[in-house]
């Protein structure tokens, strides 16, 4: 039986690499850094229960409210601002489009 010496062992033990393991903390750390910083994102732009939406314009790039129950009284909020008033597209009462008329070709 062979015995090493302890500079031996402990050359051994240098040999074994340890960098793979530093990177996985500090790389955690990155990615909790980066979730936390980002803004979180609206999931809906339009809200279906309003018939018009104000449009806004701004330095940070502008944002769509959906508050208003005319073009009216959108107008007068919008009045003044780098703002303007759209129809809600997506407004749950909208009448439903009638049934688009097909024309189907006949083959003689």
């Amino acid at each position: 039986m062979r015995r090493t010496s302890g500079a031996q062992a402990r050359r051994r033990a240098a040999c074994i690499p340890t960098r793979a393991v530093v990177p996985i903390p500090a790389l955690a750390i990155l990615v909790i850094a980066a979730v936390s910083m980002a803004a979180p994102a609206r999931a809906q732009t339009y809200d279906p229960n309003y018939p018009v939406c104000l449009q806004i314009y701004d330095v940070d790039g502008g944002y769509i409210e959906c508050g208003y129950t005319s073009l009216a009284q959108c107008a007068q909020s919008a009045s003044g601002r780098g703002a303007q008033c759209i129809v809600n597209p997506y407004f749950a009462s909208a009448e439903q489009p009638a049934a688009s008329y097909r024309r189907h070709r006949h083959v003689y």
